[in-house]
């Protein structure tokens, strides 16, 4: 049991990544928290955690909100005694060339993904600070951390800026035994990837097949889509790595989409 007792909260974890990475916590002992927009389909999430013999609870964050985040990290200390372990994962998309990209969609994008990170980790690094065990920070960000594709400046531009934050935190949390580190997956068939599919098409004049041949799996080794379960492992490694010999670091699981 690499994470026994442990307190975990996955942001946007009602459901794809956030919600496959809640349960392998969950079935390394950890105790999970599931944290989403959507409370309804949050429960249900921690139901079926519980009901598999884990511990989790629920709770309703909108990540852009100060007062939300504060207020549900509060409900998570108060239930639990404190946190170990916070995985930043909530995010959206949204895909416009560059010349139509709408401004409130522009300032959306950055909201949930950078000013989330930013509003959960502030929220979580003093609980970490003050149990003396430090913790695991993790963000989620993206081969677009690294690379560009057309039609996602926002997301581009988010993505990468969490390799800045994770970079910052890492230094200041050092001192504390307080790790960040960033998952940089591929293109991971999520419901949040299969939208994408149909609006590319349409954007870029093309099939939905050619969009999954030709745009998103072109630049991989053998033409798979990255799985939950593989971002997963790579979330439970960085989580039980409990040395500053990992922190700071970014790292692609992407089928060789990206190679450092």
């Amino acid at each position: 049991m690499k994470l026994q007792d442990k307190v975990c909260i996955v942001t946007g974890a009602a459901s794809g990544i956030g919600k496959e990475i809640a349960l392998t916590y969950a079935r390394e002992g950890g105790k999970v928290v599931i944290a989403d927009l959507n409370k309804a389909a949050a429960q249900e999430a921690a139901d079926e955690i519980v009901k598999a013999g884990g511990t989790a609870m629920a709770v309703a964050m909108d990540v852009t909100s100060e007062e939300q985040v504060n207020a549900a990290v509060a409900e998570v200390v108060a239930a639990y005694g404190g946190v170990d372990v916070l995985v930043s994962n909530a995010g959206i998309q949204i895909v416009h060339p560059i010349e139509e990209f709408p401004f409130a969609d522009w300032k959306k994008m950055l909201a949930i993904h950078l000013d989330g990170a930013f509003l959960t980790t502030k929220a979580c690094v003093p609980h970490m600070q003050k149990s003396g065990n430090g913790g695991s920070i993790i963000y989620m960000g993206s081969v677009h951390s690294k690379e560009a594709s057309v039609l996602k400046s926002a997301y581009v531009t988010a993505k990468h800026g969490l390799i800045g934050l994770c970079k910052t935190v890492a230094k200041e949390g050092s001192k504390y035994k307080i790790r960040a580190n960033v998952i940089c997956p591929g293109f991971v068939r999520t419901p949040l990837v299969e939208k994408q599919i149909p609006e590319q098409a349409k954007a870029l004049g093309i099939s939905e097949d050619d969009v999954i041949k030709k745009v998103m799996l072109k630049e991989t080794v053998d033409g798979e889509f990255t799985t939950v379960q593989d971002v997963a492992e790579v979330a439970l490694l960085f989580a039980g790595f409990e040395s500053n010999a990992l922190t700071g670091q970014s790292l692609v699981v992407s089928h060789g989409w990206f190679m450092q």
